[in-house]
């Protein structure tokens, strides 16, 4: 017969860590997005969006990237994996 099957759920913490790695793989991403924003505004009434207005969103979604992965770090700090093997990605387990 086969060896012991895995749990069909995973526990409170496994799951809330691999959420929380899911997030800071997501960040990069969603920054670029969010930094791409001021490239879709055009002209509203005949006037060109101000660059003071265009500067001070992408210096304000650069602080909150930054706080956001900071934030992510401190949380995945404090959720230790029990064992290196309970935390590994399966698909660089299994040799691909």
């Amino acid at each position: 017969m086969a060896g012991p099957r895995e749990p069909l759920f995973l526990g409170r913490d496994r799951y809330r860590r691999r959420r929380l790695t899911d997030s800071a793989r997501l960040l990069p991403l969603v920054g670029v997005i969010l930094l791409m924003i001021p490239l879709l505004w055009g002209e509203r009434d005949g006037e060109a969006p101000s660059t003071a207005t265009a500067g001070l969103y992408v210096f304000s979604v650069w602080i909150g990237l930054i706080a956001a992965g900071y934030l992510l770090a401190l949380r995945l700090s404090q959720t230790e994996p029990s064992s290196p093997q309970e935390d590994a990605d399966p698909d660089l387990s299994e040799g691909r």
